[in-house]
């Protein structure tokens, strides 16, 4: 028998994607104990949800029936929430799911996507995923669009959507509203990926647009303002057309109910979140100002709860594992349009001292 003969071929040549790894084993392969890790590598919110939301999981009383397939009071909330209606919010297990969920709905095999690298890799791994083409456009060297370059892209390869994020991962940059029309008059569906924007200045989102559009999506996480990445919800805003195909494809119980819970309690709890941004933020800019005294640092100007840092006059990997062998978790970026980078997740005022000590002591 030859496996390979059950496997879809487009499947079996594909990369898996790297994701960023747990605590405990990162203990395991450090040899630091849990509680000495700094982690920030993988943008958490280092203060985790509000205290509420533990409260609320432990009374939960129904975890032995499904949950709401529609996640009714959840989606009722939202749109409380974002002043908007919610027949056009759906739920889903991240906003992960959601990018899987849309290109699953429009691509047929061989379609195309555009992709504007450096950017969040799962657009170009979930098109892989739906063996679609994905057209990359790549960013400037500050990382703003190239529109001249899309808009041709768009006119000689017809793809059937763009995928960006606003703020953009890994280097926070936001999109500009001219931009943003510019791609909104070409024929394609523009998804716009908001999982930082609560970081970002007041008005930097697009949501409310949404039902007067009928070719943008923005798609929002609790994983990052909400602290709840470990339950994995988030949520979008779509066109009134599409939302009734999307209820055709997705999971029924794609929502559990610990993660409707927390979302519901987050919620409620709107302004402690929206306090805790506000400490995030203030620890950005002054981490920020910090890594200009570093000669060997070139920080970008950031609008997410992260700063993508150019490593020059020494080498980016090995200060990547300096920084590791100290418990202190960075990313590491040695790719296209991101050699020799590394991006610093913010964290606690604790944790912003412990990496500035550790990069001094490198100096």
């Amino acid at each position: 028998m030859n496996p390979n003969n059950f496997l879809r071929p487009h499947i079996s040549k594909m990369s898996p994607y790297t994701p960023i790894l747990p605590f405990e084993v990162l203990s395991e392969q450090l040899g630091v104990p849990v509680e000495a890790i700094v982690k920030l590598d993988a943008n958490e919110n280092p203060y985790g949800p509000v205290p509420e939301v533990a409260e609320a999981l432990a009374a939960i009383p129904y975890t032995h029936i499904y949950p709401d397939p529609e996640s009714r009071h959840l989606r009722a909330a939202l749109a409380q929430y974002h002043q908007l209606p919610a027949e056009n919010v759906l739920v889903g297990a991240g906003a992960d799911e959601l990018i899987d969920l849309t290109m699953r709905l429009i691509l047929d095999p061989g379609d195309a996507i555009l992709n504007c690298p450096p950017t969040f890799g799962m657009y170009r791994f979930d098109a892989a995923i739906n063996d679609a083409c994905s057209i990359a456009v790549p960013r400037a060297d500050d990382f703003s669009l190239n529109l001249k370059a899309i808009i041709a892209a768009v006119e000689e390869l017809s793809p059937k959507a763009i995928f960006l994020a606003s703020p953009n991962n890994p280097d926070g940059s936001l999109l500009s509203d001219e931009v943003l029309e510019a791609l909104l008059d070409l024929p394609l569906l523009v998804i716009l990926d908001e999982a930082y924007v609560e970081f970002a200045p007041n008005g930097s989102s697009r949501i409310r647009q949404v039902p007067d559009r009928q070719n943008m999506i923005v798609l929002r996480t609790f994983s990052k303002w909400a602290g709840l990445a470990g339950l994995r919800l988030g949520y979008g805003v779509f066109p009134d057309w599409i939302m009734p195909h999307l209820w055709k494809i997705k999971q029924p119980y794609n929502v559990s109910v610990a993660a409707s819970t927390a979302g519901l309690v987050s919620l409620e709890h709107a302004q402690k979140l929206e306090a805790t941004g506000q400490k995030i933020i203030a620890e950005r800019k002054r981490l920020y100002a910090a890594f200009q005294d570093f000669t060997w640092l070139q920080p970008y100007p950031s609008q997410a709860n992260f700063i993508l840092c150019r490593v020059t006059g020494r080498d980016a990997g090995q200060l990547k594992a300096y920084l590791a062998a100290d418990g202190i978790l960075i990313r590491y970026f040695d790719k296209p349009g991101l050699s020799d980078h590394i991006r610093i997740s913010v964290g606690t005022p604790e944790q912003t001292n412990k990496i500035l000590s550790a990069l001094k002591r490198n100096e």
